[in-house]
């Protein structure tokens, strides 16, 4: 059973046995809901209760209540911590006014009791707690309804990196579950790198999460590549391999152009533009298309690398055979220092049981196969 009855301002009371305010009880009745508490063990039973005061009275006047000490704890308790407190006070010096606004009251009324100043402070305290409540209720709502909007953006996000990559697929040799695989090569690469000084500062929750859904993109770029290049069974000539180098600034474009439009920067679309424009650069510049060098090629570039140089070598295609992962793993360590990071290579070798765990359980499967076969002969 509730202590208050509800829409009446709740005020908790202990001691405050005042003469004056004891005769004006009626008319204190009108302006709140009023309990009194025992004693200070009552009091803080009675504040902690769901159905909260909205103002407490203490009064230390006639002794036996140590104000401070009750203060102290209902400010040190987060469930009490926000009801306001009024000191009731003998005629005693400034340094006792000085403690009660130091543990956390908001007033201290000296004995004798102006009862109408009294009431008036009273109601002044219990209209600032009610627009204070009512504030605190309308930064909850907002909150619950910027979360709401904040799913709704994250699902669009996630149904357009989805919408992009199915388009880039429709026109690859690459299947779905390429997709998949290099996403979690690189979730897993940034987990282990995460504390890795080089790193750190870079890995946050944040950015790896922006990495898993901004890596789908990063051969979008593959959508602008003709036909007779993008799906030609066997190796490119020199002229064939120079177009097939620009699909990672047609990627770059693309994105860009989505940003221009939107006339705004997202960071899961920044960091896609930066893995698609960099993911085909070499730590010792012999990449593609800027020929960046070292730490100039960025960290979700560089982690892309690794990850889709992997996968590209253990799958099957329709124009080879997939290799083993120990082959793959071999010629990753040969790469070391000349196509990849070597911090990212050691992380690799490292975890390279989740690397093999990651093929087996996102393995391209006989249909998959079977449809992109159908689908890139008749193309």
């Amino acid at each position: 059973m509730d202590l208050f009855l509800p829409l009446k301002p709740r005020v908790l009371i202990l001691n405050a046995w005042v003469p004056n305010l004891v005769l004006a009880s009626s008319r204190l009745l009108t302006i709140c809901d009023a309990a009194w508490a025992c004693d200070e063990t009552h009091l803080m039973e009675l504040a902690g209760r769901e159905n909260k005061p909205d103002l407490i009275l203490l009064d230390t006047s006639e002794g036996g209540c140590d104000g401070l000490t009750v203060c102290t704890a209902l400010k040190s308790n987060l469930n009490t911590s926000n009801i306001p407190v009024i000191f009731f006070g003998g005629p005693g010096s400034d340094v006792e006014k000085i403690h009660a606004y130091e543990v956390g009251a908001i007033d201290y009324i000296q004995q004798p009791v102006n009862v109408d100043l009294f009431f008036a402070k009273l109601k002044v305290q219990l209209r600032h707690k009610s627009n204070t409540d009512f504030v605190e209720m309308i930064n909850d709502q907002l909150e619950i309804v910027v979360a709401r909007r904040t799913e709704e953006i994250l699902a669009v996000q996630d149904a357009t990196i989805l919408a992009m990559t199915s388009l880039a697929q429709t026109r690859d040799s690459e299947t779905g579950s390429h997709i998949r695989r290099t996403q979690h090569y690189v979730l897993a690469l940034s987990g282990k790198l995460q504390r890795h000084p080089r790193f750190s500062g870079f890995l946050t929750e944040h950015n790896i999460n922006l990495l898993f859904k901004s890596s789908p993109l990063h051969d979008i770029g593959k959508v602008g590549i003709p036909d007779r290049i993008l799906l030609k069974p066997g190796r490119f000539d020199a002229a064939e391999m120079e177009i097939m180098k620009t699909h990672t600034t047609l990627g770059r474009d693309a994105i860009e152009q989505v940003e221009n439009m939107m006339g705004c920067k997202l960071e899961f679309l920044t960091m896609a533009k930066e893995i698609a424009y960099c993911h085909q650069e070499k730590w010792d510049g012999s990449g593609y298309p800027q020929g960046l060098i070292g730490d100039a090629i960025p960290i979700s570039a560089r982690l892309m690398a690794l990850a889709d140089v992997y996968d590209a070598i253990i799958s099957r295609r329709i124009y080879k055979e997939g290799m083993s992962h120990e082959t793959a793993v071999d010629i990753i360590l040969t790469g070391k220092g000349k196509h990849f990071d070597p911090d990212i290579v050691d992380a690799f070798v490292s975890i390279i049981d989740q690397f093999k765990d990651i093929a087996e359980r996102f393995a391209d499967s006989d249909t998959e196969m079977k449809k992109k076969v159908e689908y890139l002969e008749l193309a």
